[in-house]
C-alpha cells in the first residue's frame, strides 16, 4: 500500500506538499473550471500543492505538473479511454461527504484537516447506508425497467433533484484574496 507523499522530488530540489484534502479539493475545482487557461491551472496547481519555491521553478513545470497530477490521483492509473459519467462531485456533494464521514467513520470534516490520500482512501470506503452513496445510487438508477408509473415517477423526480449541477458559483473574500496573490506571484496578466 502506498503511503501518503509529504514531498517531490525534481532533480535535487524537494517540494513539500500541501497534504491538505480541502487543498486537493480546491486544485480539483480549479481543473474543472473552464473559465481559467490550462496555464493558468497548471500553476495555481503547482502553487497551492508545492509552495512559492515550486512556482519560481520555471523550466520544471511540466515536471511539477505531471507530479501534481499523480499525487492528486493518488498514484493511480486513470484510463481516459473509459470516462463515465460521473455521479457525485467533490465540491457539490461536499455536505454529503461530511455527513457521511461523520456517520461511518465519526470524523468531522469541518474539524478535522486529514491529508488527501487518505480523504480518499476513506471516500472509496464509504458504506452503501451513508447518504452520499445512498444519492449516488439514485443518480445511477435506471427507471427503464419500472413498470409502475407512480414508482417510476418517484425515482425520476428524486433524480432531478439530486442531479448533479453544471454551476460555477462566486469566490469567497477569502479565496479571492488568493487568486489576486497569484496572480501578483506569477506576473500573468489578467483576461
Amino acid at each position: 500500500m502506498n503511503t501518503n507523499p509529504h514531498y517531490v522530488q525534481v532533480g535535487e530540489k524537494k517540494y513539500p506538499i500541501n497534504t491538505s484534502y480541502k487543498v486537493a479539493l480546491k486544485c480539483n475545482e480549479l481543473i474543472f473550471d473552464e473559465t481559467i487557461s490550462d496555464y493558468e491551472k497548471t500553476l495555481a496547481i503547482i502553487y497551492m500543492l508545492f509552495g512559492e519555491d515550486a512556482l519560481k521553478d520555471k523550466e520544471n513545470y511540466n515536471k511539477l505538473f505531471d507530479l501534481a497530477y499523480k499525487y492528486l490521483s493518488c498514484g493511480e492509473e486513470t484510463d481516459d479511454n473509459n470516462i463515465e459519467e460521473p455521479d457525485m462531485d467533490l465540491n457539490q456533494d461536499f455536505r454529503l461527504i461530511c455527513a457521511s464521514f461523520k456517520s461511518d467513520y465519526g470524523i468531522d470534516l469541518m474539524k478535522e484537516n486529514i491529508e488527501w490520500w487518505d480523504f480518499y482512501t476513506y471516500l472509496n470506503g464509504l458504506t452503501d447506508k451513508c447518504v452520499l452513496n445512498r444519492i449516488r445510487e439514485i443518480r445511477n438508477y435506471d427507471t427503464r425497467d419500472i413498470k409502475d408509473v407512480k414508482e417510476k415517477n418517484k425515482i425520476e423526480k428524486m433524480q432531478k433533484r439530486y442531479a448533479l449541477k453544471k454551476h460555477k458559483k462566486p469566490l469567497t473574500k477569502k479565496q479571492q484574496d488568493s487568486v489576486d496573490k497569484f496572480y501578483e506571484l506569477t506576473g500573468i496578466k489578467r483576461k
